[in-house]
């Protein structure tokens, strides 16, 4: 087996710790050979734990693109907004490119990066890692098989998590619009991608609603200041009191996020001055933290689809309905599991999953998506993937369609909206 290298451009919580990782537990497989990385503890940190010389550490992608070509592929890894530009210099300069979901937020910028790789013959995956997961993966092959006959409806819902919700949408990186993207692109067009896949056709139409309820100034409890750290009075009965959060002695994610040295006093000081301190009632945020989304598809198949900001766990849970019986299941943490009814008969199977990559490994879809990714690269692009371009565009363009849907109070007719980004194209030149 060809060992894979790759150059890393942004070294964040995914590039180092979800990706990185996968290097260091397999060396003969992949190895990081230069990184790019605008905070220098980052981008130390990574130098360190995969032993790259100092010319090959950089602080800027632009440098490490100017270099001669320094590896078979790389890893982009960089804020939503920072997508497009490296991800266009890197398919031009002759890598091999794995990309971070969502692709831009900007749908022209999808359909481009796209019709570019296509144009240029080069491996061009997103992580859209739930086609990777034990779970979601055979919930396909089930549905291949036929377990519940012809499919005819998915309801399907996305439990962020208050804690989550408030560390990523609140206080952190994706909490704004105008900083990121919308929250149905930033956190739920994996979702977008998995109806897609398991309808197994195009969507013609959707509709979506969805407000930003509960995190505004009005909802704060009385007497609260701009800052956790600030001597709040309900420090002992908010769910999002900071320290609470962030000072458990634990030293992964989320702590990494908000400060590279994850010393208690190292955080208190990243909480007292950084964005993760902030009272979740006085923050910059303006995405929804709660939203749904129908859609029909042009094999009669609907779904449901709802993300909500207030569960206790991150899970997502499903339920498929079918002419010969029904299916569902939760992706959690600690529960793995699908169950298959069949119609008439009885039948009751239970499918427990293995839950590979960690707790913050998507059940095995961060390994999965870099191994399938290694399995491209070595073909030198004539195997296909499961995220090629033409599927993911098509997903992220029902993101898009959804926020638009919600914004208007309108149903959106997919065939004219990818029409209108040049998507029909971005098809053709695929096939």
């Amino acid at each position: 087996m060809k060992k894979v290298t790759i150059a890393l451009i942004g070294a964040g919580s995914r590039g180092m710790e979800s990706y990185g990782s996968y290097a260091l537990q397999n060396p003969y497989e992949l190895e990081f050979v230069a990184v790019a990385e605008i905070n220098s503890g980052r981008r130390a940190k990574f130098q360190q734990l995969h032993n790259l010389p100092a010319e090959r550490v950089f602080a800027d992608w632009r440098e490490l693109l100017s270099q001669p070509k320094l590896a078979d592929a790389v890893l982009i890894c960089t804020q939503d907004r920072m997508h497009f530009e490296p991800a266009m210099a890197a398919l031009q300069a002759g890598y091999h490119v794995l990309l971070e979901k969502p692709m831009s937020p900007d749908p022209a910028e999808c359909v481009k990066m796209g019709a570019y790789a296509a144009e240029v013959g080069r491996v061009f995956s997103i992580c859209h890692v739930l086609r990777f997961t034990s779970f979601f993966s055979t919930l396909k092959r089930l549905l291949d098989e036929g377990a519940i006959g012809r499919l005819i409806s998915i309801e399907h819902s996305e439990n962020v998590a208050y804690w989550h919700y408030a560390h990523s949408y609140v206080r952190g990186n994706w909490r704004n619009t105008a900083l990121s993207s919308p929250m149905i692109l930033a956190k739920s067009c994996h979702d977008m991608d998995i109806l897609l896949w398991l309808a197994d056709a195009n969507c013609t139409r959707l509709s979506s609603f969805g407000t930003l309820t509960h995190f505004k100034s009005e909802n704060a409890p009385p007497g609260a200041p701009m800052r956790c750290t600030d001597g709040c009075p309900a420090a002992h009965t908010c769910a999002y009191y900071a320290p609470k959060f962030y000072l458990t002695g634990k030293d992964g994610w989320p702590a990494s996020v908000v400060s590279v040295d994850t010393s208690r006093k190292s955080l208190m000081k990243a909480l007292e001055e950084g964005p993760y301190g902030r009272c979740v009632y006085h923050c910059d945020n303006d995405v929804v933290d709660h939203q749904v989304v129908n859609l029909q598809f042009d094999n009669d198949v609907t779904a449901a689809f709802t993300m909500c900001a207030f569960t206790d766990d991150v899970t997502r849970k499903i339920k498929l309905m079918g002419t010969k019986g029904e299916m569902w299941g939760t992706m959690a943490r600690d529960t793995n599991q699908i169950e298959v009814n069949e119609f008439g008969t009885g039948t009751h199977k239970v499918y427990t999953l293995s839950n590979e990559g960690g707790p913050q490994g998507h059940g095995g879809g961060d390994f999965g998506i870099i191994r399938d990714f290694l399995r491209l690269v070595r073909s030198e692009g004539r195997e296909t993937g499961l995220t090629a371009a033409a599927t993911s565009v098509q997903s992220h363009l029902l993101a898009f369609a959804a926020e638009e849907a919600r914004l208007k109070h309108s149903v959106i007719e997919m065939d004219e909206y990818g029409r209108r980004w040049g998507f029909e194209r971005l098809v053709a030149n695929e096939i």
